[in-house]
């Protein structure tokens, strides 16, 4: 594999900068295989699946994660805040922009001149680093008074009310990014799904890094992919198993899945899926439209091979919305 086997031309008309309400008007590219795709919306998801289907969402809350602080020289820095590194939620792994000049113990203030992040030196990885929240307060917070929502950089500061990058059933703080394919999903979906009899199952996996990072140069299948929290209830499997169908909302959901899938149901989970890889869990994946040479789309080529090339073609000539706030399409593993 090379990297240029998942690039395709992105216009920048094409990105959404604004999610479109309500949430499940946003379009939905079913697949249909080799008979081509059903333009259809997010609210027809009830009646596109199937008594004794089981849908699986992640339920991760989205922190206001991303910090704008700035030495005491004067310098602006930018702390996006990836997961806490210990259980009183002191010490984070951070992305930090510009952060090749600071130097452990350096203290960094908020504007209204808080003291609020120390310099704690770089991860192992040497991509990220180790901070330390200053205030006595709740860590959560000092978060909420300082920090913003981590909305995509591609976005700019565009004016989205913050609840409006959490899914409907967020409930666990934690994450650095929405599970964007869930964005769509409404109380009336859940309850349409319900009368039709299929049942909804929650996993949790927290958005980290990988979010934010293309493909390696070089062969993507030595790609790194860096390690996430994530939690299965053994129940949620038992579920799998007797469901007719696992369908997935958000890649996010799939790793959870196939993660717990190897018998470990809790912890952290670094498995990259790519072409090749044996399937366990997931038959169907609703999932948004991925960036180009990022692991999110080799996961979709996994799932459903090369067709997901001509689907993205088929969604920039129909007029599809990409990436976080744009529309959403519905992949079937199992039908060519």
């Amino acid at each position: 594999m090379q990297p240029e086997d998942f690039d395709y031309d992105l216009p920048p008309q094409a990105i959404a900068t604004q999610p479109v309400e309500p949430r499940d008007a946003a379009r939905l590219l079913v697949d249909r295989g080799a008979a081509g795709p059903d333009h259809r919306h997010v609210r027809d998801l009830p009646e596109l699946l199937q008594p004794g289907d089981l849908m699986v969402v992640n339920d991760t809350r989205v922190i206001p994660a991303r910090l704008r602080v700035q030495r005491l020289s004067g310098g602006a820095v930018e702390v996006l805040l990836l997961e806490p590194l210990d259980t009183e939620r002191r010490h984070w792994e951070a992305l930090v922009r510009p952060g090749g000049k600071l130097r452990r113990g350096e203290r960094l203030v908020a504007a209204d001149g808080v003291e609020l992040v120390e310099m704690c030196g770089r991860r192992p990885t040497g991509d990220t680093f180790e901070i330390a929240l200053i205030p006595d307060d709740d860590p959560l917070r000092v978060l909420e008074r300082h920090g913003e929502m981590p909305l995509p950089p591609y976005l700019g500061r565009p004016t989205v009310a913050p609840e409006r990058y959490q899914t409907v059933y967020a409930r666990h703080p934690a994450s650095a990014a929405a599970p964007t394919a869930g964005l769509h999903l409404t109380p009336q979906i859940f309850d349409r799904l319900a009368e039709r009899g299929v049942e909804v199952a929650h996993v949790e996996l927290v958005v980290g890094l990988d979010t934010f990072r293309p493909l390696d140069d070089g062969d993507p299948l030595e790609h790194r992919i860096h390690s996430e929290s994530y939690a299965v209830d053994a129940e949620v499997m038992e579920r799998c198993r007797a469901a007719t169908r696992v369908v997935a909302v958000g890649t996010t959901s799939v790793r959870a899945l196939e993660s717990a899938a190897t018998g470990v149901l809790a912890g952290r989970t670094s498995l990259y899926i790519h072409r090749g890889y044996d399937w366990q869990v997931v038959d169907v994946m609703m999932t948004n439209f991925h960036l180009p040479r990022t692991s999110l789309l080799v996961m979709i080529d996994a799932f459903v091979g090369p067709r997901w090339k001509g689907l993205y073609r088929q969604a920039l000539d129909s007029g599809y919305r990409f990436l976080s706030f744009g529309d959403a399409m519905l992949l079937d593993r199992c039908i060519a």
